[in-house]
């Protein structure tokens, strides 16, 4: 088990040849060189029969695609740290190989399971059985399981082998700068805190929006579906810091518990309150099967049971093929009293807080003001976090630093991955049926209610719009 203050010494990155890799890690490694925030080996393991030196030009392929220009010098530090190790991950050999490679001075890896799903218990296990885990911490990138049973099932595989200082689950959405200052936004500033409850707030729209289609990934996407995608991971987890009362302290565990309380606090989802759609032309993508009902879109209506969120719906949309590309959550703060002074007074728009986590993060806080011609206009106090704040990490950038040092407050955890799928379990066991919806549009017009009466899905605030 890693000791308090533990860091790696040697990063072990298990399909180091695949998509995400190419994509985001090594970028996001060329990164932390260039900050000289990198100081370890990094291994890469894959089926491929590759050398190492293969290896450094698909890395140096991967890091120009991903854009901007490379500096040779950083480039060069990166490429003397790699080595190649091939091999099927199922192969007692190829741990012994990792084992005479690791060496007696470099037993503090950090093993990243960029694989599927599938090989993540199989790989561990063998990690096991070589000896290989001794003082080493073990990252997996989602999904945890594709249901409640299934996640519980890998838990209990994973925990036979490892302690649970050990385990890091990555989810990407947990290192992007606006999730990260959700709770600073929400519990430094006065003017927050006293609006974020719910006298005030009556609903909660999240959003993720994608205009794309699932064109190249069709046979993956059509074994998930936008719930196991994005829903039961990303915006849950956001919505368990925006909901979150204050952590007494500082500490990992403290923040966990009250994120935890959240997810604790939400009834499993009725399945009247949930639609479920998909795009026309869905099922004429390679990959995806003839007969699929796999979903591209959902909507679903949440409760939260606590004190500070009783009464107040949560309303969650996500989905492929939509008008543009967009994540937020906004806040709809309720009306003032209709006060006879003020002119029309019905036709105040409700105020909104509304923090953009893509793109452009930023946040805005929308007022109502009288015009020139005595009609209520909005007035929107708009701020970006690059501007203020300065430009941030990429996430995979600042996720694979944290795990690297040893510092496991952005990661989820598995008692949070179980609260996840208890909430969406009836959707996932008896998912109704999925209504078609154009491309272009905003799903299937069955979503509009969910709403309150009398209340609308908001259109994404974008960088370029009012």
């Amino acid at each position: 088990m890693p000791e308090p203050g533990w860091t790696a010494s040697t990063l072990v990155i298990f399909g180091i040849t695949g998509d995400l890799a190419g994509k985001m890690t090594l970028p996001a490694l060329y990164q932390l060189e260039r900050r000289g925030a990198l100081d370890c080996a990094i291994i890469g393991v894959a089926s491929a029969p590759l050398t190492t030196h293969e290896l450094v030009e698909r890395a140096r392929r991967a890091i120009e695609k991903s854009g901007g220009p490379i500096d040779d010098a950083v480039f060069t530090r990166l490429s003397r740290r790699l080595t190649y190790l091939g091999g099927d991950a199922t192969d007692p050999h190829l741990y012994e190989s990792l084992a005479t490679q690791l060496g007696g001075g470099r037993r503090r890896p950090l093993y990243y399971l960029a694989t599927p799903p599938a090989l993540f218990a199989p790989i561990v296990e063998r990690l096991g059985a070589a000896g290989l885990l001794v003082d080493a911490r073990v990252a997996l990138e989602k999904p945890f399981g594709s249901d409640l049973a299934t996640a519980r099932e890998l838990q209990s595989r994973l925990h036979q082998i490892l302690e649970d200082r050990q385990l890091l689950l990555v989810d990407h959405f947990l290192g992007k700068e606006p999730v990260i200052e959700i709770e600073y936004l929400r519990f430094a500033n006065f003017a927050m805190a006293e609006l974020w409850h719910r006298d005030s707030v009556e609903s909660v729209q999240i959003t993720m929006a994608e205009n794309h289609s699932v064109a190249g990934r069709g046979k993956f996407y059509d074994s998930v579906g936008a719930v196991r995608d994005v829903v039961q991971n990303h915006l849950l987890q956001v919505l368990a810091l925006v909901a979150m009362d204050a952590p007494i302290g500082s500490s990992v565990a403290e923040l966990r518990a009250k994120k935890l309380e959240v997810l604790k606090a939400i009834p499993a989802v009725d399945v009247r309150q949930c639609v479920r759609g998909q795009y026309d032309g869905y099922l004429a993508v390679p990959g995806v099967a003839a007969d699929s009902d796999t979903e591209t879109f959902v909507a679903l209506r949440l409760e939260i049971d606590s004190w500070r969120w009783a009464g107040v719906p949560v309303l969650i949309r996500a989905g492929k093929h939509l008008p543009v590309n967009a994540t937020e959550v906004r806040l709809v703060l309720r009306h003032t009293p209709r006060l006879r002074f003020l002119p029309d007074a019905a036709r105040v728009e409700a105020n909104q807080i509304v923090l953009r986590i893509s793109p452009t993060p930023g946040l805005r806080l929308q007022l109502s003001g009288l015009g020139g011609n005595d009609s209520w206009r909005p007035v929107r106090l708009d701020t970006t976090f690059a501007r203020d704040l300065g430009v941030p990490q990429a996430p995979y950038e600042r996720l694979l630093h944290d795990a690297l040092a040893g510092d496991d407050r952005l990661f989820a955890w598995q008692d949070a991955v179980e609260e996840s799928w208890r909430i969406l379990r009836p959707l996932v066991a008896y998912p109704p049926r999925a209504h078609e919806y154009r491309p272009g549009t905003w799903g299937p017009v069955e979503a509009d209610a969910l709403l309150p009466a009398g209340r609308d899905w908001q259109a994404p605030w974008l960088p370029d719009s009012n």
